[in-house]
């Protein structure tokens, strides 16, 4: 029989071999299993030579991508309603830039990259799930995602109680075909009134089987909301987020309601670890909450070349 010292010694080896085993497969893992990539970062390189774009990206050491819409089979009025805008983007493209979803889905695979997520539009979402689905499905995506809602289906708090109802009902069709609706937060929504803040509506009177979301890191910030406290409280409502860092502490100067609140505020997007956010504990908190996947999403950003292997490498650091 062992002593108690022979014992101590013998339990103290025991912990520290764990504690090393631990440590040895959280360094070889890390943090983010499989970095992604928001596509709406890079869409000029991607309007030139998509597939070049897309190896570029491989070679980065990005594994998951989040397209944006419209789609040939999004509804017309996304289809016009993109026209409008593209002028002043400066690019065109969306969906599978061009090529036709086999296309796609090859090039992709050859470059070691899958895509569980797939942005599109509200009425897209309300009127064709059926061929959204059917496209998410062949993709292999998990998520449909609306990256915004229009401006004037948001003016009132009685608005943010209808979209709740109206989330459901898309959330509720979407898992019929075997998939996820999700909201994504931008910077408005997130100001208090009359002591409610309009996303929560959204949170609280939508059902959890039905309708998730995925929280922009940066535009959550501007807004005036905490990341780390969203989380915890809604903890299993969030599944995906989009990181950009923040140069210095930047805040909307009105709600966040329009562009003219967002774009003074695109000189102040960083690099991933290369702001003021404390990634590895924001990171870390939204694993704990059921947090699924992380895209890098760097609008405007130039030279991606330089700026999404920063970001990439960082990530896969921690």
């Amino acid at each position: 029989m062992i002593n108690r010292r022979q014992f101590l010694q013998n339990s103290s080896l025991a912990a520290a071999a764990s504690l090393m085993t631990s440590n040895a497969l959280f360094a070889q893992y890390g943090l983010i299993d499989k970095v992604g990539l928001g596509l709406f970062s890079i869409p000029k390189i991607l309007d030139t030579n998509m597939e070049s774009a897309i190896e570029l990206m491989a070679s980065l050491g990005y594994k998951e991508f989040e397209t944006f819409g419209p789609y040939s089979f999004s509804t017309e009025k996304a289809i016009a309603s993109w026209a409008k805008v593209t002028p002043q983007l400066g690019f065109s493209g969306s969906g599978y830039f061009g090529k036709t979803s086999t296309e796609f889905k090859k090039i992709i695979k050859a470059n070691g990259i899958t895509v569980p997520s797939m942005h599109t539009d509200l009425d897209t979402l309300s009127t064709k799930m059926g061929a959204l689905a059917e496209a998410a499905n062949d993709l292999g995506a998990k998520y449909v995602v609306l990256p915004a809602i229009p401006q004037e289906e948001r003016k009132t708090l009685d608005d943010y109680k209808r979209l709740a109802a109206l989330f459901n009902k898309i959330g509720a069709e979407a898992k019929k075909y075997g998939i996820r609706y999700a909201y994504h937060n931008h910077g408005y929504g997130l100001k208090v009134e009359n002591g409610k803040m309009p996303l929560d509506i959204i949170l609280d009177q939508t059902n959890p089987e039905y309708v998730f979301f995925e929280m922009d890191l940066f535009w959550t910030y501007a807004g005036g909301a905490d990341a780390i406290s969203l989380l915890k409280k809604h903890s299993g409502r969030y599944k995906m987020m989009h990181i950009k860092d923040m140069k210095e502490s930047k805040h909307f100067a009105g709600s966040g309601d329009n562009a003219s609140d967002w774009i003074p505020l695109f000189p102040f997007i960083a690099n991933a670890g290369e702001g003021i956010f404390d990634l590895p504990n924001i990171i870390k908190t939204a694993k704990e909450n059921g947090m699924e996947h992380f895209f890098v999403e760097q609008d405007k950003v130039d030279h991606p070349e330089i700026a999404l292997k920063k970001s990439c490498a960082y990530l896969r650091s921690l």
